[in-house]
C-alpha cells in the first residue's frame, strides 16, 4: 500500500456533483478494509464541525456506497478525549476532510493534536480525501479564502500549509481567474484545480487526475512567464 491523498478542487456533496469522485474514493476505502465493511472518518473542523455537513457526507458514503460513517468533534458538542480520537483514527479505512476555513482548521488541529493523528494515519497508508480546504492544506502554500470566511479581509491570500506536497494549490480554479497573476508575480509553480476534479497523489507523487466535469492545471512561472499545462484526465474513474 502507498500513502494516498485525493485533493478535490471543490464541488457539492449535497447535490452529488462529486459523486463519481466519491465512488473512486469509496473504492480506496474498500481496498484498505480488505475483509470487512470499511469505515470513513469525517473531519469537519474547517466548517466548525457542522453537523449538517456530516449528515450530507453520511448520506453519500453510507447510503450510496455502504461505508460506515464516523466523525471527530473538537469544536462543537465538546471535545473528545485523546484516546477516543486515537481509536477513531485507528479504525478508519478512509479519512475525509471537508471544506471551510482552512487557516482556522490548521490552528484547531495544532491545538487539539488532530494534526499528529491525521499525519500518522497518512503514514499508515490510510487513504485521505480532502475537498477545498481539506485539499489545499497538504501543500507547502495554499491560496485560500480564510480571511473572507473569518471576516478579517475581503480577498484570497496565500498561507502556509502542512508542506507534505510541494508547491502552491488553489481550489475552485474555475472561480479564481486571478490566480494566474498571483503565480506569475511569485514566479512559482502551482496546481490549479476546478470544482468536480481531483488530484490523486501516491507517496507524494501525482498519480492521476480524476474528474466528473472539472479540469486541473499545473502552472509554472519560474522563468518569469506563466506557462499553463492542462493535466490529462485518465479515462474512467477506476481506483485500480
Amino acid at each position: 500500500m502507498e500513502r494516498t491523498l485525493i485533493c478535490i478542487g471543490g464541488g457539492e456533496l449535497k447535490s452529488k456533483t462529486t459523486l463519481a469522485i466519491d465512488g473512486y474514493c469509496a473504492a480506496l476505502a474498500y481496498r484498505h478494509a480488505a475483509d470487512h465493511r470499511p469505515t470513513a472518518l469525517f473531519v469537519g473542523t474547517a466548517s466548525h464541525d457542522s453537523k449538517p455537513y456530516f449528515n450530507t457526507f453520511r448520506k453519500t458514503y453510507t447510503t450510496v456506497f455502504d461505508i460506515k460513517a464516523d466523525l471527530v468533534l473538537t469544536v462543537r458538542g465538546g471535545e473528545m478525549d485523546e484516546q477516543k480520537l486515537r481509536d477513531k483514527f485507528d479504525a478508519a479505512d478512509l479519512i475525509y476532510i471537508g471544506g471551510g476555513d482552512t487557516v482556522y482548521m490548521l490552528e484547531e488541529w495544532r491545538r487539539t493534536g488532530l494534526d499528529k493523528l491525521i499525519k500518522a494515519a497518512y503514514q499508515r497508508c490510510v487513504p485521505i480525501v480532502g475537498l477545498s480546504a481539506g485539499a489545499i492544506c497538504w501543500f507547502q502554500k495554499m491560496y485560500t479564502d480564510s480571511d473572507i470566511v473569518s471576516g478579517v479581509g475581503g480577498e484570497y491570500r496565500i498561507h502556509n500549509g502542512l508542506g507534505t506536497l510541494k508547491g502552491l494549490m488553489t481550489p475552485h480554479y474555475n472561480h479564481r481567474p486571478e490566480f494566474d497573476k498571483v503565480v506569475e508575480a511569485r514566479r512559482s509553480t502551482a496546481y490549479a484545480v476546478e470544482d468536480n476534479c481531483a488530484l490523486h497523489w501516491g507517496n507524494e507523487r501525482l498519480v492521476r487526475v480524476v474528474s466528473c466535469g472539472g479540469n486541473a492545471y499545473r502552472l509554472d512561472a519560474t522563468s518569469g512567464v506563466l506557462e499553463k499545462h492542462l493535466l490529462p484526465v485518465e479515462e474512467g474513474l477506476s481506483a485500480e
